[in-house]
């Protein structure tokens, strides 16, 4: 661990003095209902690792630092959000875009804040592997030019299952079909982008984008906790707090190191090695912390397995209605046959997604939120996983033939920008306005 845990729970404890306007009234002592060590207690943890539960817990160091970061959110980025009554959030978003774009110097009377966050990001963090992104970002392109536009909406449901990690999403009005919509965008924008070549360096689309998803997460946490009667930090911690992002950033790591465990390997394999090292440098610039963003198989799977072994489980109706709304939202960019023969392939092989992977198979209980699969759903599931599978095939093969591996390559990059313009431009921002007061 590259710093100690009484370190880590000072650094967290001083966003109360580095950043009043958000965190001011925050009890950083404090542990917060959605964390429990409590034997026995129903938590995220799948089913069918709870035998594990106890040697998790075990880890003391472990459990201590998956609690700390449960109160800790992202001290740079938070305290050029705080800024949001003097500039209001359009202007801290230009702001912070043109600094990407051109950089700190051209940015007229830019305020302190404005460039701790933006130079945060710049210096590259000693414990990665800078040789190995760029691979990483080649070895990922296939599946996220194949792949991923079809699970993306089914990953985005699963972090709705647990009403402390959901309730922010819902505050910000994503209850509506039509915001859900934009944020499943969003995201698969983010992660789309950062495969392409060259967009997670300095002045990268994939480095721009990662600084405006932590402003508009920052805006969240700044607005959510402006709302007392709204959110507890005695019951739900931080808004959007790291150890709630970790699963998202480490996913492709996640199942890598799975993979990895389950054929006797304690080290990943060149080609796996690349592909996690840049989804830590992109958790990186997301904001995690070292700490979050571990190198080894084991490592890897023990931490998220923690976070999920101390997230109390809850599932209430505001998970419902998130999952419903995320669900039936329209991703499709116009009207037109192949748009909506598209969305109909995404669609039915999103719900199975989403039933196997947080569901965890069992139908019964995915009706029961709202997600119910049918014979078409399953017929349109099927038909994307011979179109996957066949592309991404194909690709491999090329892949390998020295010949074509760089036309190849080239044409994923292509596929690529079209499936971002399909996603529409990404604002990145959250307006309190549209905030939706919920019972809590």
């Amino acid at each position: 661990m590259n710093v100690s845990i009484t370190e880590l729970a000072q650094e967290t404890s001083r966003q109360a003095s580095e950043v009043p306007a958000m965190y001011g009234h925050v009890d950083f002592s404090l542990t917060p209902e959605r964390f429990t060590t409590e034997p026995g207690e129903h938590t995220q943890l799948d089913p069918k690792l709870l035998d594990r539960r106890p040697a998790l817990l075990a880890n003391e160091e472990r459990v201590a630092l998956i609690k700390i970061f449960t109160m800790h959110g992202d001290p740079v980025a938070d305290a050029y959000a705080a800024l949001l009554p003097k500039y209001g959030f359009h202007r801290l978003a230009v702001m912070l875009g043109e600094a990407c774009d051109k950089g700190l110097s051209e940015i007229e009377d830019a305020p302190a804040e404005l460039a701790c966050f933006v130079r945060a990001m710049e210096v590259f963090p000693a414990w990665l592997d800078a040789k190995l992104i760029d691979e990483g970002a080649r070895l990922e392109r296939s599946i996220y030019a194949h792949t991923a536009p079809f699970v993306i909406r089914g990953g985005f449901i699963g972090t709705f299952m647990n009403k402390y990690s959901a309730l922010p999403m819902a505050l910000t009005g994503a209850l509506s079909s039509k915001t859900a919509a934009r944020r499943v965008k969003e995201t698969a924008t983010f992660f789309t982008t950062s495969v392409l070549p060259g967009a997670l360096e300095r002045y990268g689309a994939g480095f721009k984008a990662a600084a405006m998803v932590r402003l508009m997460h920052s805006m969240v946490r700044f607005n959510v906790l402006s709302r007392p009667d709204q959110w507890d930090p005695r019951i739900y911690g931080i808004p959007i707090p790291q150890v709630d992002q970790m699963p998202v950033a480490l996913m492709p790591a996640f199942a890598l190191a799975k993979e990895a465990l389950r054929q006797g390997r304690a080290t990943f394999t060149p080609a796996e090695r690349a592909r996690v090292e840049l989804a830590r440098y992109r958790g990186f610039l997301l904001g995690l912390p070292a700490e979050l963003l571990p190198e080894a198989p084991h490592d890897i799977v023990d931490v998220l397995l923690t976070r999920h072994a101390t997230l109390r489980q809850r599932f209430d109706e505001t998970c419902s209605a998130l999952v419903r709304a995320t669900m039936t939202a329209d991703l499709a960019p116009d009207q037109s046959f192949r748009s909506r023969t598209y969305a109909w392939l995404e669609r039915g092989f999103s719900k199975q997604f989403f039933v196997k992977n947080s569901m965890r198979g069992d139908r019964h209980a995915a009706a029961q939120v709202g997600v119910r699969l049918s014979v078409m759903d399953y017929i349109s599931a099927w038909t994307t996983a011979i179109l996957i599978t066949s592309r991404m095939s194909a690709y491999a093969i090329a892949a390998r033939i020295p010949g074509l591996r760089d036309a190849a390559d080239r044409s994923l990059v292509r596929k690529l920008r079209k499936q971002l313009a399909r996603y529409g431009h990404a604002e990145f921002t959250t307006d309190a306005a549209t905030y939706r007061p919920m019972h809590v």
